[in-house]
């Protein structure tokens, strides 16, 4: 595929890495996710957790009711892991497909965490489980503490957690979701393998910590793991261009209403659903790495988890693309990311 042609066809992408809420917000913000992708990794970080298989399924035929038939994807559910889960629910829920995968949040580290795992020793005999059966691990990876500073977490999670981790149980399956630091993209060069992958967000690699306070502070572009320093974020960039096969999409598309957004402690994340493919095309523009496209957006995830790759094509056009503005939602509103910008690419067809 030339760096100059005006209109690309790639195998549909799949996002692995998808908040989607409940309620109101789900039947608002689902659309966006599903006029882009084929599947999607559906986070269980819930106001009230999934956590085991019932929770699972009643959430998957909420979000089922909820899809709208001109866009349609399938939701693949995670499992919330906590102090007291159950090995033997988890494989179950691993072997009659309800949980594709678990997610490891530790206590605090962001939205919906405080059910989240305090110590890794708490969960060993999950974790032996999960390798034994071959189920992957999702993972948050920040060290929480009061005395490690914010930008450090990610760092300091590598050294001290995961890779403990990884020597404890060397063929579990790992995600290091939504990574925004050089430490972890050298961690996973080194160390990528058919046990160890790392998704990338559109925004980590659109933005760093200067655009934060840009003009004064942007609180919609509070995240966490929050944005890094530019050699981060230069780091990220590289990291897609190389074509390197242990990276790939998780766009970790968070929607908040704007009152949560816009307040006193206001909340951590980036609703990007709206835009996110757009962004990541025109990264990959940018960084002369159309090339890697598709093996980024569509194929290194389905080959990590085992699953086949999709069918479908999705063509992108060299035309300008204004992101919606805001989402209504009763009296309140969800700001998405890029709000009112325009992009330099847009879908020229659905599916196929």
């Amino acid at each position: 595929m030339s760096e100059f042609e005006q209109k690309i066809t790639i195998i549909k992408p799949d996002d692995w890495h998808v908040h989607l809420r409940d309620k109101k917000i789900l039947k608002k913000v689902i659309r966006y996710t599903g006029k882009f992708y084929e599947r999607a990794l559906i986070m269980p970080n819930l106001d009230d957790p999934i956590t085991n298989c019932f929770k699972g399924i009643s959430y998957r035929n909420r979000i089922l009711k909820s899809m709208h038939l001109c866009y349609q994807f399938q939701p693949l559910m995670t499992c919330y892991l906590t102090s007291f889960t159950i090995p033997e629910e988890l494989e179950i829920g691993f072997f009659k497909k309800i949980f594709i995968a678990a997610k490891l949040y530790p206590y605090c580290s962001t939205t919906n965490s405080k059910k989240g795992v305090r110590k890794i020793s708490h969960i060993t005999h999950v974790l032996e489980r999960m390798e034994k059966i071959g189920m992957p691990l999702l993972i948050h990876g920040e060290k929480v503490n009061k005395h490690i500073d914010i930008y450090a977490r990610e760092a300091e999670f590598i050294k001290n957690t995961l890779e403990p981790l990884r020597n404890n149980f060397p063929k579990l399956k790992i995600v290091l979701e939504h990574i925004t630091t050089r430490e972890s993209v050298e961690y996973i060069k080194k160390n990528g393998s058919n046990y160890l992958c790392a998704t990338i967000t559109p925004h980590h690699l659109m933005l760093n910590r200067n655009d934060m306070f840009a003009g004064g502070i942007q609180p919609y572009l509070y995240c966490l793991p929050i944005l890094k320093k530019n050699i981060h974020q230069k780091a990220l960039r590289q990291a897609i261009a190389s074509g390197n096969k242990h990276f790939f999409l998780g766009s970790d598309t968070a929607p908040h209403l704007h009152k949560n957004k816009i307040n006193l402690f206001g909340c951590a994340g980036i609703f990007n659903a709206p835009s996110s493919f757009l962004a990541y095309v025109t990264v990959f523009e940018e960084m002369k790495a159309l090339k890697h496209l598709q093996a980024f957006c569509s194929e290194n995830g389905p080959n990590f988890y085992n699953i086949p790759i999709n069918k479908k094509t999705i063509t992108l056009i060299k035309k300008p693309c204004k992101i919606t503005k805001k989402i209504n939602i009763g009296n309140d509103k969800i700001i998405p990311f890029l709000s009112g910008e325009t992009l330099n690419w847009s879908i020229k067809s659905f599916p196929e």
